[in-house]
């Protein structure tokens, strides 16, 4: 019997899995399809991420540093509303690459990684788990002390064991143009129902285009539209579901989600790299698979990190939904120079912050 199954290879599954095979703890891992792979998620991350990569990989995964964000209430013709600080502000990875490696850092740890393997079933015993795959070889059981889900924002395994969902699930679109843009800003476009639309130079890599909506708003022709203003081709697109807003409880009697599985993401920018590698890492350091009753400090560990940071970011998204009056004068107010962090909500309240504010 393995110590802990985790269903999802994606960050904060390949996170988890590491941080617990370096504890010495026996990890199985299976991901439904190829890691990585389909694209799913914007790779504009905060310049922390790339410290939760083996060092010897950050440098190619490094497609454009960012220093700033243009925010606009209309299309690309709007007037802009620049934030930006004089040092590096944020970065663009190649977020395919990033699954491939986080798993290879798991399995370097000693963890047991299995792609081509889909769970289809979670059943949680008075002493065990059992977890039933199915792969090339057909289908399996296997058994655990624990499972941990992370699985996305549709977890089979949160349905499995009666979790609550997130709040809400928003709908968003990716597409790609090839031509090469080392622009040091990216594009906010705040004319998208309760959330936003952008785009984000990706070096040589081209440029990214996104937007996400709440459902029942047709974001396909949205997107359609936003590119069509930039008056661009995308050579291809992708879309994904993003939650917003975990449940009171992320765990049952043996089971524990870990990342979108969980909600565990940026209520105001839908980004939860960072937020599900955090909570990996509390995971790991506060469960005993042999004893159920610590999943209890696991769930206070990362709230007591994150659940600050998830509310303030739930009242920054707010701000999307005012009247353009009040949006354009608060940005006319609060644009220029800033000393905040692009996952923490909090530091718009720090001395950096009103350093910024009033040296202007």
């Amino acid at each position: 019997m393995r110590d802990v199954i985790v269903v999802g290879a994606g960050p904060a599954g390949s996170r988890y899995a590491r941080r617990a095979a370096q504890a010495g703890l026996d990890v199985l891992v299976f991901e439904q399809g190829t890691i990585g792979e389909p694209l799913a998620c914007s790779g504009h991350v905060s310049t922390d991420v790339l410290g939760y990569v083996p060092e010897d990989d950050r440098e190619r995964l490094l497609q454009n540093e960012i220093r700033g964000a243009r925010f606009h209430l209309g299309g690309p013709d709007s007037r802009a509303y620049p934030f930006y600080k004089d040092e590096v502000v944020s970065q663009v990875i190649d977020r395919v690459s990033l699954d491939q490696v986080l798993a290879e850092a798991a399995r370097d740890a000693g963890a047991t990684v299995r792609d081509g393997h889909t769970v289809t079933a979670v059943d949680e015993r008075d002493d065990h788990v059992e977890v039933t795959v199915t792969g090339s070889a057909g289908t399996e059981t296997y058994r655990a002390r624990m499972v941990a889900g992370c699985d996305g924002p549709q977890s089979r395994v949160r349905d499995a064991v009666g979790l609550a969902e997130p709040d809400e699930l928003l709908h968003g679109v990716l597409g790609f143009e090839t031509d090469p843009d080392d622009g040091d800003f990216v594009d906010v476009h705040l004319n998208v129902p309760r959330f936003f639309a952008w785009r984000i130079p990706r070096g040589s890599a081209g440029v990214e285009y996104g937007l996400a909506t709440p459902p029942g708003e047709s974001v396909g022709e949205r997107f359609d539209a936003l590119t069509d203003e930039y008056g661009v081709e995308i050579d291809r697109r992708c879309s994904g579901l993003i939650p917003i807003g975990p449940a009171d409880s992320v765990t049952s009697e043996r089971v524990f989600l870990i990342g979108d599985a969980a909600a565990q993401t940026k209520p105001f920018t839908g980004g939860g790299i960072r937020y599900g590698m955090t909570a990996a890492d509390h995971a790991a350091r506060t469960i005993d698979p042999a004893d159920p009753s610590t999943l209890s400090a696991y769930e206070d560990a990362w709230r007591e990190e994150l659940g600050r940071e998830i509310r303030l970011g739930a009242w920054v998204r707010r701000g999307y939904s005012l009247p353009e009056p009040i949006q354009r004068a608060g940005l006319r107010i609060f644009s220029g120079k800033i000393g905040v962090h692009m996952d923490e909500p909090s530091s718009l309240f720090s001395r950096e912050q009103l350093r910024a504010l009033f040296s202007r």
